[in-house]
């Protein structure tokens, strides 16, 4: 794999060689560092000073090159805008025409700056990285504190991009006033945000998306899912994606997401009853929604290697144990074993395919729709979350046919292993195997040629693929450090996977890991908490469920396509962090008599704070998280998905345990080690937020 340093180096415009970061300089510069430090001919205080003074040099003339230019653009679109108020008074179709030809060129030259400034945003933040893993982001601290924040900051400058967005909308709007619409000339500021005709308006639009992280509501969705993608993908690889892309594949993907997960919570309501019913303890529901967790932390593992030479074995595995696995909870009642259920249960976790899910939008779905499909997977996840409580409401029955009893404890059951044969059936006749690496080698190949006659200005926005070499050309800045070939090499292990993982990383995971802890304390103890304190049936449960589920979709809407832009991430993180804890301490029952007001606000408050926060925690690990882990088993993917089951199933384990000191006492023992870890994370948030840029 091709690193960084050599495609910045082979990708660089030519003649604007000498205004990109020196990335080759600044990597030998902190070996040096690195290695003055160690021997003491330096101190560390010296060494921020020098680095800064350096950076600032580099940022300045590329922000100073990038005004330039910029400026030069809207002197050629001021005098493009004289030419057409002439034309529109007397129109004439050949000076239309070619009017637009010289809206385009100026475009295409905008095309190139914006590849410039992406360029040089990938090397800062790369070589911020790298600065980090030498120095313990002492640089990070000192530099981004001082520099993102201030009024004179140039580093906003790359970042922000602040004017281009500008010559990207003057562009867009003259070119659709230019262009034929029965004869009327329509703003594009009165029209719905409908993508343009002309194609050079839907590359520049893809170029800012790109290069800003864009947070409209599809890419938030698509982050949130944490499905990891390769920071310069190539034409190549969207060329073999074509090939291999299936929809009704994908669409089978998304229902296997969706049927997990009401598979996952249609028990909720009903799972203290169940327990009751076989002579176990009310709050043994903490095991048996906890077991489908526990399974679930060895199956993310053996799914996600399967998914390397297969995705239609293990979707078929999956949906035959948990057919097996729904049947086993169904028929528990009429053994009268608990073992029974618990044993059903563990069989739905060991059928969690949600690896192979995210594995397969990862790769097999064309670039160009990835997002989407990205959106599509956590729209699916949510609907199944909300529609499993609504579906245990309504399933309020109870008669026996041959002996087999159906009520409101064993058909959620009966009907997900009903709902999981049926997919099957579906998967078999309708998926289609895609090909593997070592099958699409060929043709990535003689791919390989169409890519190289690619030429003009397009090219540089495309990020045209290179041939595979070891090396960026300055391989003797990094012989100390992990050779080439292993810095690209996916982790082959969870203690290769742990080694890669920053400290911002690990604070990331550990506040996923809280937020989960969090709404599994919320959701899975519900039942007994408001039977207890309320007298509540199972169907006003299963409402109240119902209710919290959906309201995921229309806050990530929310913080999608309004609050993400409005504010960073960052502050959006640690904002809902301190919303979750507050939420956290509203629950507990004090001295006064606990209320469902109470309790209903204060679910409501600390469920919906806790998906902006999942959302935006995932969003940032995406980001800051190595490239290693954007392949392989043991992907980035995998590891939050660990996190987040590891944390289910302590909390379902906690509510449990709890239970023995009474029901009484259930909600406020639980609820502490969530107001502990929260307040812990956000700590850790604090002394990290300066590297969350």
């Amino acid at each position: 794999m091709v690193t960084f340093g050599k495609k910045l180096k082979e990708r660089q415009i030519p003649e604007w060689q000498r205004y990109y970061i020196n990335y080759k300089l600044m990597k030998k510069k902190v070996k040096q560092y690195a290695n003055q430090i160690e021997a003491g001919a330096l101190d560390r205080r010296h060494v921020l000073k020098d680095f800064s003074r350096m950076l600032d040099k580099q940022i300045e003339t590329i922000v100073l090159f990038m005004l330039e230019q910029q400026g030069l653009l809207a002197t050629r679109i001021a005098q493009l805008n004289e030419q057409k108020d002439a034309i529109q008074e007397e129109p004439d179709i050949s000076k239309i025409s070619e009017l637009r030809e010289a809206y385009r060129a100026v475009a295409q030259d905008l095309l190139k700056l914006l590849f410039f400034v992406e360029m040089n945003a990938i090397g800062l933040r790369k070589i911020l990285k790298k600065f980090d893993k030498r120095f313990g982001y002492k640089f990070t601290d000192d530099y981004v504190t001082t520099r993102a924040n201030h009024p004179y900051s140039q580093l906003q400058g790359i970042f922000k991009h602040v004017g281009l967005g500008a010559v990207v909308g003057a562009i867009s709007r003259n070119l659709a006033d230019l262009q034929d619409r029965q004869g009327s000339y329509l703003s594009i500021y009165d029209q719905p945000p409908l993508s343009l005709e002309d194609p050079v308006v839907d590359l520049m639009q893809s170029a800012v998306d790109r290069l800003t992280n864009s947070t409209n509501l599809l890419n938030f969705l698509g982050q949130h899912a944490l499905i990891m993608h390769d920071e310069l993908p190539s034409p190549a690889e969207e060329h073999i994606d074509d090939q291999i892309y299936h929809f009704m594949s994908l669409l089978l993907n998304l229902v296997n997401t969706f049927l997990y997960m009401v598979n996952t919570y249609i028990i909720v309501p009903t799972a203290d009853d169940y327990s009751m019913s076989l002579g176990a303890a009310a709050t043994v529901c903490g095991i048996v929604i906890g077991s489908m967790a526990v399974a679930q932390i060895f199956s993310s593992v053996y799914f996600s290697a399967w998914s390397n030479k297969s995705y239609f074995r293990p979707l078929v595995f999956s949906s035959m144990v948990l057919f097996v696995g729904n049947l086993m909870y169904a028929l528990a009642y009429d053994l009268n074993s608990i073992s029974v259920l618990l044993l059903g249960r563990l069989f739905c976790g060991f059928g969690s395919s949600r690896a192979v899910n995210r594995r397969y939008i990862s790769d097999c779905v064309p670039l160009k729709i990835r997002m989407q499909a990205s959106a599509a997977f956590v729209s699916a996840s949510a609907l199944g979350m909300a529609c499993g409580p609504a579906l245990a409401g309504l399933l309020q029955t109870n008669f026996k046919i041959y002996g087999i009893t159906f009520n409101q404890n064993t058909l959620p059951g009966w009907v997900m292993a009903l709902g999981w044969l049926m997919y099957l059936v579906w998967l078999w006749i309708s998926f289609r195997e895609p090909a593997h690496e070592t099958e699409t080698q060929d043709r990535q190949e003689s791919s390989a040629e169409h890519d190289k006659v690619e030429k003009g200005l397009v090219q540089p926005l495309l990020l045209t693929s290179v041939e595979n070499e070891d090396g960026d050309g300055d391989e003797e800045c990094d012989t100390s450090e992990e050779s080439l070939e292993d810095s690209h090499r996916p982790a082959n292990s969870l203690v290769a996977a742990y080694r890669l993982l920053t400290p911002s990383v690990k604070v990331q995971l550990l506040i996923y890991f809280m937020l989960k802890y969090a709404m599994e304390i919320l959701l899975s103890e519900s039942s007994v908490v408001t039977t207890y304190y309320f007298g509540w049936t199972t169907s006003r449960v299963s409402i109240f469920l119902a209710c919290l589920g959906l309201t995921v979709l229309p806050v990530n809407i929310i913080v999608g396509s309004y609050i993400s832009n409005m504010y960073q991430d960052r502050q959006i993180l640690l904002a809902a962090e301190i919303v979750v804890f507050l939420g956290i301490l509203f629950s507990f029952q004090f001295i006064i008599p606990y209320s469902v007001s109470q309790y209903v606000c204060s679910g409501l408050i600390m469920f919906v704070s806790a998906e902006v926060l999942e959302g935006v925690n995932l969003s940032l690990l995406s980001r800051v998280m190595s490239s290693r882990l954007s392949r392989g088993t043991y992907n980035g993917g995998l590891l939050s998905t660990e996190a987040g089951t590891i944390a289910r199933v302590i909390a379902d384990a906690t509510i449990t345990l709890a239970g023995y000191l009474g029901e009484s006492k259930l909600l406020n023992i639980t609820l502490v080690p969530s107001l502990v870890i929260c307040m812990v994370s956000i700590v850790a948030t604090c002394f990290t937020f300066n590297s969350l840029y």
